[in-house]
């Protein structure tokens, strides 16, 4: 009996003339992730894909985690091929199904004829299939509303499928369709979501970490590392670029009011990304802000640090709750890492009272007694580079 993967595209389906190109990242992304797992054959037709292991010992669970974490995919399951004969299909269900069919109680059938010139309808074919399961497992009865579990038929091009528990997959966009942008990573809960949120959009990654020694430690830098380790089993290969801050936060600390430390600091990470950003062909920095969150991420306070930047900002979390976002990390294995106690840049100098409603003019004049360019130009001679994956 031949098994195959069977992939669900969804909204890869929506797509016109190009959608080969997105259904063509897509498979690049499998075989990537499928690859330590051994030789399989990739085709795709009528909105889906066919995974077929070329060794009896493919490891179909582990399989299954690598591809629940693959955007583009909307679901997937493990499916029993035959020929398109209603016989065929019968013996082949019952054998297929069996484990699964001494576990339950009440099932019911479901029928996909794509191929149109299969002899029997779908009414006809659920029909003879549920009658041919009855025989097989007498304990068992049909319930249409709500069974224990559904078995699905499907009549495609190159054969019929037969499957149940289909399996969610991660949904959104392959990686790499939708160019590239850079996330600023602190460390905390919130930028790695917004990492992973946007590279469901399928948007390739780059990071850019801000790391003052020793105000901070190694041990929160190999923090991000493994946050973003995290995201990997999502959106592939990461760079992440490491800024040197210690310089600018003492000059900002030792020259500028109190009120505005925090501020003239997130303008300094904006334009210090950005001109990474543009040097490694991101299209656009994303940030995890959350509107009020705190006293830096007020609409003024926004207003304030997106004057130092000439490309979009993404912040797909600007309109969550914490709870919200917390529940994001929980679902992406990042929360538990994000809570180790390894203070990042964004907690050295903090003030007191910081300004909630920041006006620019002010801001402005707190930084001329700093010699900008000259700081960012020693923090960009710095910078390091490690590849995450």
């Amino acid at each position: 009996m031949r098994e195959i993967l069977l992939i669900k595209n969804g909204e890869l389906a929506l797509k016109g003339l190009n959608r080969s190109t997105f259904e063509d990242t897509l498979i690049r992304h499998i075989r990537r992730s499928l690859k330590p797992l051994g030789e399989v054959k990739i085709r795709k037709a009528q909105s889906a894909i066919y995974i077929e292991p070329q060794s009896e010992f493919f490891d179909y669970d582990e399989a299954a985690g690598r591809i629940s974490r693959i955007f583009g995919i909307a679901a997937f399951s493990r499916a029993a091929v035959c020929e398109k004969d209603m016989g065929d299909i019968m013996e082949t269900a019952a054998a297929f199904l069996a484990p699964r069919m001494e576990e339950i109680a009440t099932f019911k059938v479901e029928a996909k004829r794509a191929d149109k010139r299969f002899a029997l309808t779908s009414p006809e074919i659920c029909r003879e299939l549920g009658g041919s399961l009855l025989n097989r497992f007498p304990h068992l009865r049909v319930d249409v509303h709500n069974p224990d579990e559904t078995v699905t038929v499907e009549i495609r091009d190159f054969g019929a499928y037969i499957h149940c528990g289909q399996l969610p997959g991660a949904g959104g966009m392959p990686v790499g369709t939708a160019g590239k942008a850079s996330i600023l990573i602190s460390g905390g809960i919130d930028s790695p979501v917004a990492a992973w949120m946007m590279a469901k959009r399928g948007i390739n990654l780059d990071a850019v970490h801000f790391a003052s020694p020793p105000y901070t430690s190694q041990r929160a830098e190999l923090k991000v590392m493994d946050l973003l380790r995290q995201v990997a089993q999502y959106s592939g290969p990461i760079k992440l670029e490491i800024v040197p801050f210690t310089e600018i936060q003492e000059q900002i600390g030792e020259h500028c009011p109190e009120e505005y430390f925090t501020l003239i600091m997130r303008r300094f990470m904006m334009e210090i990304a950005e001109r990474l950003a543009r040097r490694g062909g991101s299209l656009a920095l994303i940030t995890g802000e959350s509107v009020g969150q705190v006293a830096s991420q007020t609409m003024k306070a926004l207003c304030v640090t997106d004057e130092m930047v000439h490309m979009p900002v993404f912040r797909p979390l600007i309109g969550m709750d914490k709870s919200e976002i917390i529940a994001l990390s929980r679902k992406i294995e990042t929360f538990s890492i994000s809570t180790l106690p390894y203070e990042d840049c964004c907690t050295v100098f903090t003030p007191k009272h910081p300004r909630t409603r920041p006006d620019s003019e002010k801001v402005r004049e707190a930084e001329k007694s700093l010699d900008r360019e000259s700081l960012i130009q020693r923090a960009l001679e710095g910078v390091r580079s490690v590849l995450i994956e």
